[in-house]
């Protein structure tokens, strides 16, 4: 990543697209509100962390441990989004 705008845009496209898919289930499959209510929270709660991790951050190299963090959960999230359908 070049800059933290680029790496904040990056990660809320993928948080973005994890929400859409949570209300996408809420929408088409009411009996699993509550589920995919607790996934949001989880991914606002991340995101919210992650924004200040970058906030924090010094120096680029410190980019590449909250990338790996962004990935790991990503592919959590997307997991688990995936068993509700």
């Amino acid at each position: 990543m070049a800059s933290k705008k680029q790496l904040k845009k990056a990660m809320d496209n993928l948080i973005f697209d994890a929400l859409d898919e949570c209300y996408s289930i809420q929408l088409y499959q009411p009996a699993k509100k509550e589920e995919s209510d607790r996934v949001i929270d989880e991914i606002v709660e991340f995101r919210n962390d992650i924004i200040n991790k970058i906030y924090k951050s010094k120096q680029k190299a410190e980019f590449k441990e909250i990338i790996q963090k962004i990935e790991e959960k990503s592919e959590e999230f997307f997991d688990t989004i995936n068993q509700m359908y």
